[in-house]
């Protein structure tokens, strides 16, 4: 049985992402990008910063300029990204784009692959339709023609999908709303005629998009994989951003729980500091116990990646499951611990709220994977 613990190349590019990040793209960056309404919604030096230090490359295989250094490695960036409520396109663009090229593009798509790597190409996936996560509920349409197809609908939820050049969008090529048969996915050109991207801007200052695809016209090369069979693809593309969005949820929630733990310890009451409170000591205890629970589950998961196991998809929703749970309560227990203050925005602990409710609910809440992996558990 594998040891749950980083080798020591992982756990030096979780040292440099660690550094690289506290430095140059943290909260105070993300109020900066906030209050100045950024059009883009990321620093693009940054994003540039990254793609030098290979970031952008870390899942890609080397033929195509990578490093291809793996899931763990990978889950290392993220988990230091929701330390510091990074924004950039790297989950975007680097884990669910290059997995989808990866396992269903052909010899001329995976060559966008370098372009990832080199971060001169940007791409978001349009899943989902409605206000919940369901990847088989696909009403968008793609009916076939002469010169390829024509693509209608709409998707929800695009993270950062007004910034990408090419869009990795679900559509139905045949069979029911809800079926997963039927299902294909095209690589479309965000400047293509028909289609329409309207930015949000959530609670947490991070991008989304609602796509509109009114009579999109794409060629038979825009086909990612083979036609009606796209949802297998599609679900290990989920399972490995679930995996990811799970890291940095723990990002987050430790996060929450250091800086609630250093305001306990400063702040005064009654002529003592609040930490000395007995009832706050032991909801500490707890919080720290459940975080560390959550470090062992996400690694687990991620490495289930790596060595593609039979039951990594069980392990991701059991991740995410508890990356939701306990990353809703780090951020409730510190904003309750902090008092009064940490409604206000003169405390970052409410910005770690604002970011773990999104990311919660992006591919799945908690109750989505509890069922999910007691689905795939047999039961």
């Amino acid at each position: 049985m594998q040891r749950l613990v980083l080798n020591e190349e992982q756990q030096m590019l979780k040292d440099a992402a660690r550094g690289f990040l506290s430095e140059s793209g943290s909260v105070s960056q993300l109020r900066q990008l906030r209050d100045r309404q950024d059009e883009t919604g990321f620093d693009r030096s940054l994003w540039q910063q990254m793609v030098e230090m290979g970031l952008a490359g870390t899942l890609i295989p080397e033929a195509f300029g990578g490093s291809e250094f793996g899931h763990v490695g990978m889950g290392q960036v993220f988990e230091e990204a929701g330390r510091n409520l990074t924004a950039s396109p790297l989950f975007a663009t680097s884990v669910l784009g290059a997995t989808a090229l990866q396992l269903a593009g052909n010899e001329q798509q995976q060559q966008h692959l370098s372009a990832i790597a080199e971060g001169t190409l940007l791409i978001a996936l349009a899943v989902d339709e409605k206000g919940r996560h369901a990847p088989a509920r696909v009403e968008t349409r793609a009916e076939a023609n002469d010169s390829g197809y024509v693509l209608t609908g709409r998707k929800t939820y695009v993270i950062d999908g007004h910034v990408a050049n090419t869009l990795i969008v679900s559509a139905r090529t045949s069979g029911a709303a809800r079926d997963e048969d039927g299902i294909s996915l095209f690589l479309v050109d965000a400047d293509a005629p028909g289609v329409d991207i309207e930015r949000t801007i959530m609670v947490d200052s991070h991008n989304s998009a609602v796509v509109r695809l009114d009579q999109v016209q794409v060629a038979n090369a825009a086909i990612l994989g083979q036609v009606g069979q796209g949802f297998a693809v599609l679900s290990q593309v989920l399972n490995v951003g679930n995996a990811h969005l799970a890291a940095e949820l723990l990002g987050v929630a430790t996060a929450s729980f250091e800086s609630t733990v250093a305001y306990l310890k400063e702040r005064q009451q009654f002529g003592v500091s609040l930490g000395s409170f007995q009832a706050l000591q032991h909801r500490a205890a707890h919080l720290w116990s459940e975080i560390e629970l959550l470090k062992s589950v996400v690694l687990k998961a991620l490495r289930a990646l790596d060595d593609r196991a039979d039951n990594a998809p069980a392990l991701v929703s059991l991740a995410k499951a508890k990356a939701c749970e306990i990353a809703q309560l780090a951020t409730n227990e510190g904003v309750q611990m902090h008092g009064g203050v940490g409604m206000t925005d003169e405390y970052d602990i409410g910005l770690f709220m604002k970011r773990a409710r999104p990311l919660q609910q992006l591919f799945g809440d908690y109750h989505f994977h509890a069922d999910r992996y007691a689905t795939l558990s047999g039961y």
